[in-house]
């Protein structure tokens, strides 16, 4: 496969220009586009009104990246969808389905694995294999909404891997999700999550995209956030802070700040109070997560007390807070949890 190009990855410009490779009329570039965007076709013969010589031509010169459903959970509370996928190169990977009032939304993975190390994510505990390619982060939304047959309206990528160390690969696949011929999903329904790569940050920001940017904080000061952390030993918390309230400048959208509480570490009403500091007067806004506790670490969960005091001492500060609905807690609903019990059991 690899003389082969990987035709799912490309823009309508590069498939255009690998058209007249092909010594093919630019016009049949929307056509192929649009079966692979807009159809989502698994395989070549799919597209009827392209002829047998071209698809012929196609197979032979590029490979349509296919996600394969190795395992679904259904959650049994509230419908949430856990999916594993297996790759080409048989590296699995995972994707949630969460149904809201609102529509479909669908959390994706952007690498296999993770070097971040945060210590209350099951991701990162086999360490990085690679990142994604721009047709493989989008083929987990298509797969997805072939399987329920609904339209899948919000994206979040926040599974497995941090976006922004595979950054322009997610430059793509925005490129690609939000173009009118295919999913065309806005760019205002796309949230993408870091842990605090600042340099990515602020270039992201500068290229003034309508995407929200979450930011996985999870600590009042940087002290804590070293325990958590280890990307804060590289950039200092008010630095990561002070590239949120960058991102806010160039794009005008409100930063998300991701705080996972566990019980004893970061929920106390000092921590509170802290981040009350820390982010005073940014245009934002806090979403409290009760950790999912996984076997190989010792977090705990915070306290439903615990948790409704934290958030009403931000409110108090007139931080807009929420706490995130628990999804798919009776299935491996937290990142990394599926993969990893997979991994472990076909070893």
């Amino acid at each position: 496969m690899s003389d082969k190009v990987d035709i799912k990855s490309m823009n309508l410009e590069e498939l255009t220009d690998f058209m007249a490779e092909l010594g093919e009329k630019p016009f049949r570039a929307k056509q192929i586009y649009q079966w692979i965007h807009g159809k989502q076709i698994e395989n070549w013969d799919e597209m009827t009104n392209i002829s047998k010589a071209l698809r012929e031509k196609l197979a032979s010169a590029a490979y349509l990246t296919c996600l394969r459903k190795e395992e679904v959970q259904i959650s049994k509370l509230d419908g949430t969808r856990k999916y594993l996928f297996a790759l080409e190169d048989g590296n699995v990977i995972e994707s949630v389905l969460m149904r809201y009032k609102h529509g479909n939304s669908v959390c994706i993975s952007s690498q296999v694995g993770c070097r971040m190390g945060c210590r209350f994510c099951a991701s990162t505990l086999d360490g990085l294999v690679r990142g994604l390619a721009p047709s493989e982060m989008l083929d987990q939304i298509y797969k997805i909404g072939r399987d329920i047959g609904e339209r899948i309206s919000n994206v979040v990528v926040m599974g497995t891997g941090e976006p922004l160390d595979n950054f322009d690969n997610l430059l793509k696949f925005i490129e690609l999700l939000t173009d009118e011929n295919g999913l065309n999903i806005s760019q205002r329904n796309l949230t993408v999550s870091t842990c605090g790569i600042v340099p990515r940050m602020r270039e992201l920001a500068d290229r003034e995209l309508a995407i929200t940017l979450a930011l996985s904080l999870h600590a009042s000061n940087q002290q804590k956030r070293l325990e958590l952390m280890p990307v804060a030993n590289k950039y200092e918390i008010h630095e990561v802070v002070d590239a949120c309230k960058y991102y806010f400048s160039r794009t005008g959208r409100r930063v998300t700040f991701e705080y996972s509480l566990v019980g004893g570490v970061n929920d106390t009403n000092r921590d509170a109070e802290e981040l009350a500091a820390l982010i005073h007067g940014m245009n934002c806004h806090v979403n409290l997560i009760p950790v999912n506790p996984i076997k190989e670490r010792s977090y705990v969960q915070s306290n439903q007390e615990v948790i409704a005091a934290f958030k009403a001492k931000l409110e108090k500060k007139g931080i807009p807070v929420t706490v995130r609905r628990e999804m798919g807690r009776d299935i491996d609903g937290a990142c990394g949890q599926l993969r990893k019990r997979y991994i472990d059991t076909n070893g």
